[in-house]
C-alpha cells in the first residue's frame, strides 16, 4: 500500500488539519512521514527591490517554516510516528511544483494535504497549490479540507500558530 507519506504544510490551521490526518493513515499503515514547508519567493519583484529589507522577509518565512515543521513532527510524535521534516528553499519555483518535485526525488507513494476548498474568483486570485498538485502529481493525491469538526481537533496551541 502506502509506505512513504509526503506531507505539505504552511502552517495554516488547514494544513494542521491534514497532518492530523496523515499520521493517522501512517500509524494504520506503519509508513514513513516526510513533512516539508517550503519557503515561498516573491516572484513578483526581483530582490534587489526590497533592499535590506529581503533578507529579513526570508529570515521570518524562514523562521515561520521552521514553527510549522515544529508543530507538525510533534503532532506525529503525538501519534508515535517518527517523522522527518525538511524546510525546502526552491527560490523561482512555485509551491505546488517544489512539492511535486519533493514527491519525485524521495519517493513519496501519498501526499497529503490540507486545502481550503476556494472556489471562483478567490482561487484565480490566490491561486491553489493543492489544485497544481493533483494536477500534476505522480502518485495518489489525498486532499483534507477544514470543516468544523476538525476544531476541536486543534489544540488552542495550535491554532494560535
Amino acid at each position: 500500500m502506502y509506505e512513504q507519506i509526503l506531507v505539505p504544510t504552511d502552517g495554516s490551521d488547514t494544513a494542521k488539519v491534514g497532518i492530523i490526518e496523515a499520521c493517522k493513515l501512517a500509524k494504520a499503515l506503519d509508513a514513513q512521514v516526510r513533512l516539508v514547508y517550503v519557503v515561498e519567493a516573491f516572484l513578483a519583484i526581483p530582490p534587489e527591490a526590497y533592499g535590506a529589507a529581503y533578507a529579513q522577509m526570508t529570515e521570518s518565512l524562514r523562521e515561520g517554516g521552521a514553527s510549522a515543521l515544529l508543530y507538525a513532527q510533534n503532532v506525529a510524535k503525538e501519534a508515535g510516528i517518527a517523522a522527518q521534516t525538511q524546510l525546502v528553499e526552491d527560490m523561482g519555483l512555485p509551491v505546488g511544483e517544489v512539492i511535486i518535485k519533493l514527491a519525485k526525488e524521495w519517493p513519496a507513494d501519498l501526499i497529503v494535504c490540507g486545502t481550503h476548498g476556494r472556489r471562483g474568483l478567490r482561487r484565480i486570485v490566490m491561486g491553489s497549490d493543492a489544485e497544481y498538485v493533483v494536477r500534476h502529481s505522480p502518485v495518489p493525491v489525498l486532499l483534507i479540507r477544514q470543516d468544523g469538526r476538525y476544531n476541536s481537533a486543534l489544540t488552542k496551541e495550535a491554532r494560535a500558530g
